[in-house]
This record gives structure tokens, sequence and C-alpha cells, in this order.
């Protein structure tokens, strides 16, 4: 099912994915029922025909001159290359060819040249990378002067704007294929090797003589997909191919009016996910003239602080309300759970290695099996992890950026954040945060709502007060302002004397700034993301909030009397005696509810929601039963109830 979206004034189209799983499929030829497994079984094959056919052609074109002729977008006739990938590989001659004695189409082969094309063009940019790294080889690697830095942002492909992380990770790269071969790399495809082959169908690359897929006229979540399966794994003729429906169900997600396209199909196991594209129109985001914005700020155990500001005429910028928080202790503390145990049984098989050595025959080769595979599933579960939680802190943003009516939420640009000073426990904590994948969902959740998500620069957005750009004094509590520490944040201007918790008072400089700042916005030729570059002093010196008086509140008239609160219940006799215990007894009080307690879940929302508590964080979810959401505590969206207050604590209550 494909076509040209319609779209009305101020709208534009937004391309997303939504995943499903193939659960069966029936043989138009046969009429045969497929289980869930042989369809698993039959795709497979095709998977590993396509992956043995990439399999040769990357091994053949894996060398510089190759993925620099694909990467300039030119063929050696001077004409510009398709941007398909199977279509620009076949303009330059590179064919694949199937196994001798195997009969496939020619969609398949395009499925073949579109993954290796992909992976080809991919590897041009890390190419780039590898070679300013390598042809600016630091003195010491492990920390390079201010001048090195500056000739390694030089020689890398847009390196002024890179992130140091993505340089000191190529530089640890090299650094071990030094320590290992006594010299360093030449290129990329020495260091990294022909990259591995994933089992997957592109169906992207092919037509309806291969794959079709159309919606239902009753349900428009349910899809049909249909396609061409080999009936056995080495297809002889093409009477060993035969077409194969399969229906799908749509999550909710995927708008009624939306046009697919046809998915890719990842082969997992016995089950085959399909990653269905879809385009649909939605709202067009505006680089300027905003007048409502969340500013958005990083923290360790309190993730996400948020908060909205508004710009009125004349540049007077307020605070809509206090703000709130997105803490995330919980998970962020099994997380690091998992890492640890993860760099211990990587420990533990790098030792068997050494002992076992290359004999597979081994005593100790099946326990490195064993401790493989349970390297595998920890790493899964660390991945899982990491997406719930950065779709849920996503969402949670998105929800304030909504509730508040703002059009942008405006972010820090932490790409070259270093964790340094804190320790090696904190360091490694900071440096492990999910914040790109929050960022990236962040901005695929607000296109839905047509809200821009807009980058600024993180510098002092912690140091300055909010109002007055005084450099804030930091102690350790409110009721602890002599005693050294960060969370704690006081202006020491006698005019202002501003406090507040540290992150609430980055979120507002976040969005004051981006406010002031919001005509310097630009987008960002490589990635197509709005950023504000730079600082400009003309424009900072307005970034300030100004301070919203109460209204008055005094009193006018007769107080309205209030009923009495009604007195509890008590024990009409009392408690009777009972032989004493280490346990003790109920104390006399309130009459017995005769009910069980809820399972914690339940105390404050269901299972698949954010809790609100107000108590304190307890990790007792998982052992209960309840799960991720039990170790997410949210603020929710109540900015227009909350009048502006001197001083806050951002508390959840």
């Amino acid at each position: 099912m494909t076509g040209k979206l319609p779209l009305a004034d101020g709208e534009t189209s937004r391309t997303a994915c939504a995943q499903a799983v193939l659960r069966s499929g029936v043989d138009e030829e046969s009429g045969e029922v497929l289980s869930q497994a042989v369809l698993a079984q039959r795709i497979g094959w095709c998977a590993d025909l396509v992956a043995g056919m990439v399999s040769g052609l990357l091994v053949e074109r894996w060398n510089p001159a190759d993925v620099e002729v694909l990467a300039s977008g030119q063929d050696p006739g001077g004409r510009k290359l398709p941007s398909n990938a199977w279509m620009a590989l076949r303009r330059l001659g590179w064919t694949v060819t199937a196994p001798v004695g195997v009969r496939v189409n020619d969609r398949v082969v395009r499925m073949a040249q579109e993954q290796a094309g992909r992976v080809l063009r991919s590897a041009w940019w890390r190419a780039g990378l590898t070679g300013g790294v390598l042809a600016t080889w630091p003195a010491d690697p492990r920390q390079r002067t201010p001048q090195e830095w500056e000739q390694v942002r030089k020689a890398v492909p847009g390196g002024e704007h890179l992130p140091s992380s993505m340089i000191k990770s190529r530089t640890r790269q090299a650094a071990k294929f030094l320590a290992v071969n006594g010299r360093l790399p030449v290129d990329v495809f020495e260091l990294e090797g022909v990259p591995r082959v994933a089992r997957m169908l592109l169906l992207a690359a092919c037509d309806r003589q291969q794959a079709t897929i159309e919606r239902s006229d009753t349900d428009p979540r349910r899809v049909l997909l249909r396609l061409q399966l080999p009936t056995r794994p080495d297809p002889r003729a093409y009477r060993d191919w035969t077409w194969v429906a399969c229906p799908i169900s749509l999550p909710p997600t995927v708008p009624a009016s939306a046009v697919l396209h046809l998915p890719t199909l990842r082969v997992t196991g016995r089950q085959v996910r399909a990653d269905v594209a879809y385009t649909h129109a939605v709202p067009k985001a505006q680089r300027t003239g905003h007048t409502v914005a969340v500013g958005v700020d990083w923290g360790l155990n309190t993730l996400l602080s948020a908060g909205a500001l508004r710009l009125h005429e004349g540049g007077r910028i307020t605070a809509l309300g206090a703000g709130g928080q997105f803490r995330a202790a919980g998970i962020l503390a099994k997380q690091h759970r998992l890492r640890r145990l993860s760099e211990r049984l990587h420990a533990k098989a790098d030792h068997y290695q050494r002992l076992a050595g290359r004999d597979e025959r081994h005593h100790l080769a099946g326990k490195l099996a064993v401790l493989r595979d349970e390297i595998r599933h920890v790493s899964d579960r660390r991945t899982n992890l990491n997406v719930a939680l950065a779709w849920a802190a996503a969402r949670w943003a998105v929800d304030q950026a909504i509730a508040a009516a703002a059009t942008v939420i405006y972010v820090e640009d932490l790409r070259s954040l270093e964790a340094r000073g804190m320790g090696a426990t904190l360091n490694t904590r900071l440096s492990q945060q999910v914040r790109g994948q929050i960022v990236d969902r962040i901005r695929h959740l607000a296109a839905e709502h047509g809200i821009a998500v807009v980058t600024v620069p993180a510098r002092n957005t912690s140091k300055h007060c909010p109002q007055c750009l005084t450099p804030l004094r930091h102690c350790k509590a409110p009721d602890k302002p002599t005693v050294p520490g960060w969370k704690w944040a006081i202006c020491p201007h006698q005019s202002c004397r501003w406090q507040g918790d540290r992150d609430h008072g980055a979120w507002r400089r976040i969005a004051a700034r981006g406010l002031a700042h919001q005509a310097k916005t630009v987008i960002d030729k490589t990635t197509g993301h709005m950023v504000i570059r730079a600082v400009v002093d003309k424009f900072e010196t307005s970034a300030v909030i100004t301070k919203t008086s109460r209204g008055d509140r005094s009193k006018t008239g007769p107080t309205r009397r209030k009923p009495p609160r009604p007195a509890p219940r008590r024990r009409g006799a009392p408690s009777p005696t009972r032989p004493h215990s280490q346990a003790g007894k109920r104390p006399e009080g309130h009459a017995p509810t005769d009910r069980r307690l809820p399972r914690a879940a339940h105390r404050h929302q269901g299972v698949n929601t954010i809790s609100t508590p107000t108590t304190g964080h307890q990790p007792r979810g998982a052992a209960l039963g309840a799960g991720f959401h039990l170790h997410a505590h949210a603020t929710p969206p109540r900015w227009e109830t909350i009048p502006e207050t001197q001083s806050d604590s951002g508390s959840l209550s």
C-alpha cells in the first residue's frame, strides 16, 4: 500500500516505524496454514540466501577505493547515483550472484544489494573519523592536549561539532589494536574488518512481484502482507517459490490515514518481527515565534527536571509553575548492577579464553560457551531496560509540553559531557545514561504534535541564577546552607535571593536561553535537527526570569465555616489481653478495615502507568510483581495550578 500523502496548509509528512510480529501465514498455492515456527523457518531460508549474497559482496568491496566511489555520489561517467542503494550498486556494476544451483528472482537480488549498499555507505563516515584520528595520533592516547584536540577536530570531517566521546572511543579502539599488533591500523577497514550480516529481508527494495501490503477495508488495524518464500532451503527452480499471505495486527499508534510501506522482516529465533514503516501528516514545527517553552535538564538520580516559561511582549520572561521531575533512581540502580555483572562476566570469559587458547577441546570450552550466552542475555536485559526508560522519560517530557501548551522543547546539548572528578562510580553512571536515546524519542513523540525540539549550549546553565545571572552558591540542602554540596542553589545577590533545587534552576536557564536565542535557531544539515550553536551576549543578558508577585490575599469578608472533621471509628471495647511476643500486639485505635493491602503496583497507579507516590522511593516493586513502573516516579502536569514561588524544592507531593 503506497501512494502520495495529501497535506494541508501547515502540515508536513512524517515517517515512523511500528513493530509487529508475524504469527501465522497461509500458503496460497496449497492452502496450508503455516504456524509461527514454520513461517519463521521459511523466511529464515530466504534471509540466509540474502545474507550469503551480501557477505560475498562485502568481502569483495570492503576497501577504501570502492567505498569512496559509492560515497562520492557519482558514477564513472559523472552522473549522479540514485538514492536507493541497490540502484546505485547496479549503476556501478557491482552485481551479486546466488549460489550454484540455487534459483532466485531479481527482487531477492535487489534486497541483497540494498543491504550491502547501506553497510558500505555507512562505512564512509567511520573511515573519515578513523583516518583523522590516525593522522593526528597523540603522544598520550589516554589524554590529549588542547593543541592535539584542535588538530584532530580539523582532520576529522565535521569535527568542529563532533562529540569528543566519539573521538575518544575511536582512539581507544585504535589503541587496543596497537597493543595487540604492535602498530597502528592502516584504516577503518583493517581496524574493523568485514562486518557481520544480519538475517533480515529489506522488502522496501522489492515491488509487487515479490511482496505487497494492503489494509483491511473493515478494520484499519489489520494488514495483509503477501510475499514469495522458498519451500526449501535451496530452491532449484521458480516452482520452489510460493506466495504466502501473513496477517499483521498494527498497534493503535498507527493512524488510520497513514500510508503503509513494505516492512523489514527480522528473524529472531522462532519468531519473525516486522518493522512496518508508515507516513502520516503532522503539524509542522516552527523554528521561531515561540511564546511558551519547556526546558529540560538532565540529572543523575533525578533523570529529568522540566518546567515551562512564557515570553511576553517586550521580552519579559515568566515561569509557569514550579516545574516537575522524572526520578528513575531505582531503574538506574538496576542498570548499574547489570553493568557490573556484565563487567564481571566479561572478565571471567577473557580469563577462560586465555587459559583455553585456541584449543576447541579444552575442558573450559563448554564453560566459556555458557559464559558468552549469559553475556548476551545480560546485554539484552540492559538494552531492554534502556529502551523502556528512554520511552518513559520522553513520554513524560512531551506530556509536560502538551499540558503547558508549549510549542518548543529546549534541551541541553550534552553530547560532549565528560564525567570527571566525581569518583569512579558516579563518573561511570553519568557516562552511561541514555541521554541520546531520550532526546531521539522526545523528537519522535513531539513531532506528532508539531512541537519543535531544539538543543541549546549547556554552558553555565547550572552555575548562574535564572533571575539575575549572578553566580550561584551551592550547598548540600536548604537547611544546611554552610555544608558544601551541589544539590541546593542559593543566589547571593541581596536584591534577588533566589534559591531552589539546582536542576530546577537549570531548566529555567535552559528555557530562558532558548526563548532569548530563538532567532539563532538553525537546522543542522547533517542530522536535520534544530540547534542553537552558540550563546550571544546580547541575547543572554535578556534571558532572565522576571519575578512574579502573588495576588493580594488580604481578607475581604468573614471566614467560611467548614464542617467539623468526623471523629474516627473507635473500638467499642478494649483490646483483649494476650501474652506478649516479639512482634507485640496491635494497639487500640482505629477499627480494622478487614481488607488486604493491595499489591505495590496498585498503590498509586495501574501497572502500565508511571507512579506518583507521596512517599520516598522503595525499590520493592519487582519482588512484589509491580515491575518497571514502580521505579519511575514523575510529577504530573500541573503548570497552570501552581503559582510562582520564590523558593521551591521540586516536591512530588
